[in-house]
């Protein structure tokens, strides 16, 4: 059973309104408690991210019996801090556990209290949290921001809209090397299912990945020629094919022994086993396949066919044109940001580009924000249609056409309202370096579920620290006042 928090204090607990944070500290973890701490206090705001929250409660499960699992209210809590920081999991626990303030904000009394969490505790817990919920916290969290920042009712959103890649943890892919990975676990699985089924053939399962890599590291060092004695570089060729020949024949060898044992692993308490070596079997042979065609055969393999990463499958090869960085590994998300610098809606890019979501960001962000009426963009996701789409929804839309213009769309490029939007527009770079500082320079979740739930909460996380600054600024500025009229009598009175 799950509670979201308990409302009766224990002996020494601080009530989450009166948990003291200093407005003076220009640390991260202060702005982040302090915009949870907003969202706590207004009973509006907290009551619909409570019943937001109700939603990762599984309906099938009773409440009523079974251990008590963690309350929602830390899940959220431990989740925010760790994107906020972007820090790794056993900072986190290490800051759960002894940082005052934070365990303050998860509810435990200073003194008394000795509540310990454990790193697998906070892993799982926080892994429970899921995009389409955090979409629903993250509108009420820009709803109180803009509250925060003095917004008038009525007032029209201006946004601007741009695009960047999130890093996925991976290392950079050859076809070698990826043969390489997917035949390690292969037999790394097949050896130790093995040995926990008291199995014959694969004792020597080490010694077999041993010999298997140097094979791989002799194909990894070796360079074609550059002489130019047509003997020499055939030569070369042929030693080159010969020692790519000895690796293939070796990977291929391993996996029909592999074939050969699975048949023995194939019963209900292997079978989810059995579904993880096939799954790098069909890895492997593909490599092995495009290894071939490319080095044996001279083939140039199309870029379709090509897999980044063998474990994070929904990596893109991303060619941006920037300068310095000419491929990025990972998948690109476009954001949408207002003119009080919250991010309202992103879009994960699966296989997309620029000129494919211009129109269903916006469609989806007016759902949520109908007073939308402005949006800016790049030339990358300009279209003639994009256009005609996008002043459907939007009274100004600020699009640079790629090429040459009418009269028509050259007096509106020229004009004061488009130029200012423009100029404006690069305040963007500044919002994706903060999302990078809060954890979408490289995503270390794993899978894309784990991508998801990881863009998704760095949006939150930064839309939260937001709120703190200016929460802690206004504080700020309070205290000065007080301070000078200490120092002058004279402005007191």
């Amino acid at each position: 059973m799950r509670y979201m928090k308990n409302p009766q204090l224990h002996f020494g607990e601080v009530n989450i309104a009166d948990i003291h944070i200093d407005a003076r500290s220009r640390d991260d973890v202060p702005a982040i408690l302090k915009g949870l701490q907003y969202i706590y206090t207004h009973d509006a705001a907290r009551k619909k991210v409570f019943s937001t929250l109700e939603a990762i409660i599984d309906p099938s499960v009773s409440t009523e019996v079974g251990r008590p699992g963690m309350e929602l209210w830390k899940i959220f809590v431990l989740a925010t801090v760790k994107l906020g920081l972007n820090c790794d999991f056993d900072r986190l626990q290490e800051l759960a556990n002894q940082h005052n303030t934070l365990r303050q904000m998860l509810g435990h009394s200073g003194w008394e209290d000795t509540t310990a969490y454990k790193l697998q505790t906070i892993i799982d817990n926080v892994s429970a949290l899921k995009p389409s919920v955090l979409a629903e916290i993250n509108q009420v969290i820009v709803e109180s921001g803009h509250e925060v920042a003095k917004k008038k009712p009525g007032e029209t959103l201006r946004t601007r809209c741009d695009s960047f890649v999130v890093e996925t943890d991976v290392h950079y892919p050859t076809d070698i090397n990826l043969l390489w990975d997917a035949m390690r676990k292969i037999i790394e699985l097949t050896g130790k299912a093995c040995e926990s089924e008291n199995l014959n053939g694969w004792r020597q399962y080490r010694f077999n990945q041993k010999q298997l890599k140097k094979r791989y590291r002799k194909a990894q060092k070796i360079k074609h020629s550059t002489a130019k004695d047509e003997k020499k570089k055939a030569l070369r060729c042929e030693e080159v094919h010969q020692t790519y020949r000895t690796y293939l024949f070796e990977a291929e060898r391993l996996i029909e022994k592999i074939k050969t044992t699975l048949k023995a692993l194939n019963d209900p308490g292997n079978v989810f086993q059995a579904e993880q070596i096939v799954h790098y079997i069909q890895h492997a042979e593909r490599q092995i396949d495009q290894i071939d065609r490319r080095v044996l055969k001279g083939e140039v393999i199309s870029h379709n066919e090509k897999v980044f990463s063998i474990f994070e499958e929904h990596t893109e090869w991303v060619c941006k044109g920037k300068a310095g960085v000419p491929v990025e590994l990972g998948v690109r998300v476009s954001i949408l940001e207002d003119q009080y610098q919250f991010v309202l809606h992103h879009r994960i890019m699966w296989k997309e580009t620029d000129d494919k979501v211009a129109v269903p960001i916006i469609e989806a962000a007016k759902q949520r924000y109908p007073l939308i009426n402005q949006c800016s963009f790049d030339k990358g996701y300009y279209s003639k249609d994009n256009v005609i789409e996008l002043n459907k929804h939007l009274d100004q839309v600020i699009l640079p056409k790629k090429g040459r213009c009418n009269k028509d769309e050259k007096a509106w490029q020229e004009s004061d309202i488009f130029g200012e939007a423009r100029r404006r527009h690069s305040g963007v770079e500044a919002c994706i370096n903060n999302l990078e500082i809060r954890g979408l320079n490289r995503c270390r979740s794993y899978g894309r579920d784990g991508f998801e739930r990881h863009v998704a909460l760095s949006i939150v996380a930064t839309n939260l620290h937001r709120i703190g600054l200016l929460l802690q600024r206004k504080e700020l500025a309070r205290l000065r006042r007080h301070e000078r009229r200490q120092q002058n009598p004279r402005l007191a009175a």
